[in-house]
């Protein structure tokens, strides 16, 4: 069986003239098939530094990281995902149909198959009744909506999300939880990291959180959570403990 994400001792260490600055030690995680799993810490903990290494966009300093089974370092190993930065950034000038028809080509998409692919999709977003407005013309939470959408065009069997529900009021919340639902229904793996923790323990199966570069905790919800606690409170008092004992408390 081929994991979709498997990473190994990883570490990023990041030089400057003056300091290193230890972004990931040594972690180590699985996410499996058809699994949604949120990645969640504090600001500056990792999330986004892993999430580049998975899409090549980062070198690890050493450790391993495969995407089904491939070195996330070969151009292969991305050919079945699909990405939402947290805040995406595209054409202007293009309407939001341009942009996934754009996006369906590097997939060597092309006539019926991708304008009724578009359609599809637009209407998973709620994005039909702008889909022919300029996207310079959109909000913040509509860029959320467009970038889903483009991030599903080739209809990945991994979707790693950075923030998908930033910028969208409660409905909007709401239409991205339904979606990675439906994702996970269609036998979807969905990862994604998000400040929201009461979005995430709704959805995700199991969780990751991350502090100062390490994993302090890992696994459903239903198992790290004392009975009676929120994931919220479960989180904070993780980061303190983690904080404490960076500082020797």
């Amino acid at each position: 069986m081929q994991v979709p994400i498997e990473v190994r001792d990883l570490e990023v260490c990041i030089r400057s003239r003056r300091s290193v600055v230890h972004a990931l030690q040594g972690i180590s995680l699985e996410v499996g098939e058809k699994q949604v799993v949120g990645f969640i810490g504090p600001n500056g903990a990792g999330k986004t530094t892993t999430v580049h290494v998975l899409l090549g966009f980062t070198e690890a300093t050493s450790g391993s990281a495969k995407l089904f089974g491939e070195d996330v370092r070969h151009s292969i190993a991305r050919r079945r995902i699909g990405y939402l930065p947290e805040l995406p950034q595209t054409y202007n000038f293009l309407t939001g149909r341009e942009l996934l028809h754009m996006a369906g080509r590097l997939f060597d998409m092309k006539g019926a198959v991708l304008k009724d692919r578009a359609a599809e999709l637009l209407e998973l977003v709620s994005m039909t009744y702008a889909a022919d407005r300029k996207i310079a013309t959109y909000s913040r939470g509509m860029m959320q909506r467009i970038g889903l959408a483009q991030a599903l065009v080739n209809d990945p069997d991994l979707v790693i999300l950075d923030e998908p529900t930033g910028g969208l009021d409660p409905l909007g919340r709401l239409d991205v939880r339904n979606i990675i639902a439906t994702l996970r229904e269609r036998g979807k793996t969905v990862f994604f990291s998000s400040h929201e923790l009461s979005e995430v323990e709704r959805v995700c199966d199991q969780v990751i959180i991350l502090v100062a570069g390490q994993i302090v905790a890992k696994g459903p919800v239903a198992e790290l959570v004392p009975a009676g606690e929120s994931l919220e409170q479960f989180f904070i008092d993780s980061v303190r403990k983690m904080q404490n004992r960076e500082v020797g408390v």
